[in-house]
């Protein structure tokens, strides 16, 4: 059949609209992703060397799982070849983020401008924003090339408020663990954590955004832990992993005068998946992803088939999107499988922690 879009309205990809057919969302996506006159450069080389027809053969979320998946690729790949030529000439151009480089060399993402303004929208109306007093930001996390730190400047621009950072590259923590340079590892935290300490010693702050790691190094420093305790009311954390006894631990016994909200996900979704509301304190996380934009499925790495709910599985994430497309990707997280919300596509999940190895690289999150 022709590849070349026909007469279609595009509306129901608009990413500020939370799409009300599943199936019709995924229909129009592919439509876009693999017309001719719409579809990036990369997917539609891409197209040309797929054994299947992504417009005749893909009805289901379940048939994303016929897609290679291609993440790796993203590591090389000119990032102007990743915007769908539906955007047009006057479309703006894209933020690019790049992965922490756990698995090798980064991958790098786009995020197109109407991507970014319904992020930042979703954001200010979800859980860490929603019901607060605007406040400065500290953001105690990698900076550069990385979403995770990149998108509390357009909060803080919405906010009117302040965003302070640190300088912090994670790629080269991970160099210093991956050669057993611990003792440096450890000098290089203490750099990282004496720039937080200076910025809340002299500072305002409200909400501290930083990873797991740094947040359990933060109790190493009675005089930062007393800092966290007395200016900020909310810590936000994600980039890692955290047990329950972690999370209840640092709540209970280092910061019992700040609240604890978390994200879990990947650059390669764009979106990270929100804590289901209503879990105790001493109960495991659950992660809903935003269905159906963002997808997950927990599988058996060996037979790619779902595992039972309560069961850890690997998880095999999916970005459907006016912007980009990233079906079937095989993520470096193992995860407990939990049942979707009602009207979910996919699985929720819970308890994610890292595979010892991915793709034959050693992983090793550092302090990302």
């Amino acid at each position: 059949m022709s590849r070349t879009a026909e007469h279609h309205s595009w509306d129901v990809l608009d990413p500020a609209t939370d799409p009300s057919d599943p199936e019709e969302y995924l229909r129009t996506a592919i439509r876009w992703h693999f017309g001719d006159d719409t579809g990036s450069p990369f997917w539609l080389r891409m197209a040309r060397r797929l054994d299947f027809d992504p417009l005749t053969d893909v009805r289901s979320f379940d048939d994303l799982r016929l897609f290679p998946n291609i993440v790796d690729e993203l590591r090389t790949v000119p990032v102007e070849d990743l915007i769908p030529r539906g955007y047009g000439p006057k479309a703006g151009a894209p933020r690019v983020f790049e992965s922490g480089g756990t698995t090798g060399a980064p991958k790098r993402a786009i995020l197109m401008p109407d991507w970014i303004e319904s992020a930042i929208h979703r954001m200010l109306h979800g859980p860490q924003f929603a019901g607060r007093e605007p406040g400065n930001i500290l953001v105690l996390t990698p900076t550069g090339p990385h979403k995770i730190g990149g998108m509390y400047d357009y909060i803080a621009e919405r906010q009117n408020t302040i965003k302070f950072s640190i300088d912090m590259d994670p790629r080269w923590v991970k160099k210093l663990i991956s050669r057993g340079d611990d003792d440096q590892a450890s000098a290089y935290v203490d750099h990282l954590l004496s720039q937080a300490e200076h910025i809340l010693d002299t500072q305002q702050v409200g909400l501290l955004v930083t990873t797991p790691p740094l947040l359990r190094a933060c109790t190493r420093n009675p005089h930062l832990v007393e800092l966290i305790n007395s200016k900020v009311d909310l810590v936000f954390w994600g980039g890692a992993h955290m047990t329950v006894e972690e999370r209840f631990e640092l709540q209970h016994e280092y910061f019992p005068n700040v609240r604890m909200l978390s994200r879990y996900g990947s650059l390669m979704i764009l979106e990270s998946a929100e804590e289901r509301p209503g879990l105790g304190p001493d109960e495991d996380i659950v992660y809903d992803p935003r269905s159906p934009v963002v997808t997950f499925r927990v599988v058996d790495p060996a037979t790619g088939e779902a595992v039972p709910y309560g069961r850890r599985g690997q998880i095999v994430m999916n970005h459907v999107s006016k912007g980009m497309f990233l079906p079937n990707n095989l993520e470096r997280d193992t995860v407990i499988r939990v049942p979707g919300l009602p009207g979910q596509i996919g699985d929720s999940v819970s308890s994610p922690a890292p595979v010892d190895t991915f793709g034959g690289e050693a992983v090793i999150e550092g302090v990302y």
